[in-house]
């Protein structure tokens, strides 16, 4: 699934080409997503300026003079800005067209993506009112204290404390592992185990991890792509994920692979504690 980086990488990717611009209408081929398409997109939109494309968490937000779009990629989403007249493709399911010929495509096999209303007042819709802060929008500090006192008497396993969107948001699988690689605690320890300082640790790593993500375009899943439909390249720069029995980049010992939460985890047993 596109974590928070891959997110970010369309959203910045799509900003200059949407902010400004009218929905002049919408073409729904197919509404069955995760949740059926917003019919406001069709009856209400329509006439629409988009005055900026913003970000929650894994969601993006469309905000119109006319209210907020929610979208969601799902496990296989993609966003593209293409000409209006160019032929839809088997899995291209919605299209929101623009005065300036152009059309925003949601192209999504298999489905689980989602496109909603959120009228103006985006936080208070049920997906974005409990999630927890964006760790890019605070320092250091402020997100380590955080942590630390979300995780007293938490007894879960720190990776999927991290995982937990109410929490903290946008830390996924890939990236809370390489987070704790980096912060060198192993992401079985129990949560509320956690000192101040590893909690600090714990919030500079996951600020670096998905810094450097964004920076790189986002970490190549699968079939996803950014607007561009560029894959992004962060994968090339994993120390942990994915490298199960490879030796460890910092000490040379295997790098071992687990399921927490059905998930599976990568980590080094002498590098995290």
């Amino acid at each position: 699934m596109p974590e928070l980086p891959e997110v970010e990488t369309t959203r910045r990717g799509l900003e200059p080409l949407l902010v400004g611009r009218h929905i002049t209408r919408a073409v729904v081929r197919n509404a069955a997503l995760r949740w059926p398409v917003a019919p406001e997109l069709t009856t209400h939109l329509p006439g629409a300026r988009i005055e900026s494309v913003q970000r929650r968490a894994k969601y993006l937000l469309l905000a119109t003079d006319r209210g907020h779009l929610l979208l969601h990629l799902g496990m296989s989403g993609s966003l593209r800005v293409l000409p209006a007249g160019t032929p839809a493709l088997r899995h291209d399911h919605v299209d929101i067209l623009l005065d300036d010929g152009q059309c925003l495509r949601l192209r999504d096999p298999r489905r689980f993506g989602s496109i909603l209303f959120a009228g103006d007042t985006p936080a208070a819709h049920a997906l974005l009112a409990r999630l927890g802060p964006e760790p890019l929008e605070l320092d250091t500090e402020a997100l380590g204290a955080h942590l630390h006192a979300a995780s007293r008497g938490r007894r879960a396993a720190v990776k999927l404390f991290l995982m937990d969107s109410g929490v903290v948001v946008g830390v996924g699988n890939i990236y809370a592992s390489e987070a704790l690689f980096r912060a060198g605690i192993r992401p079985n320890k129990p949560a509320s185990a956690l000192s101040r300082p590893a909690c600090r640790r714990v919030a500079a790593a996951i600020q670096a991890v998905l810094t450097e993500a964004i920076t790189a375009g986002g970490t190549t899943l699968r079939d996803f792509s950014n607007s561009d439909g560029l894959p992004g390249y962060f994968a090339q720069e994993l120390s942990v994920y994915g490298r199960a029995g490879a030796p460890c980049r910092a000490c040379g010992t295997p790098i071992r692979e687990q399921r927490l939460g059905q998930r599976s985890t990568f980590w080094c047993p002498v590098c995290q504690r």
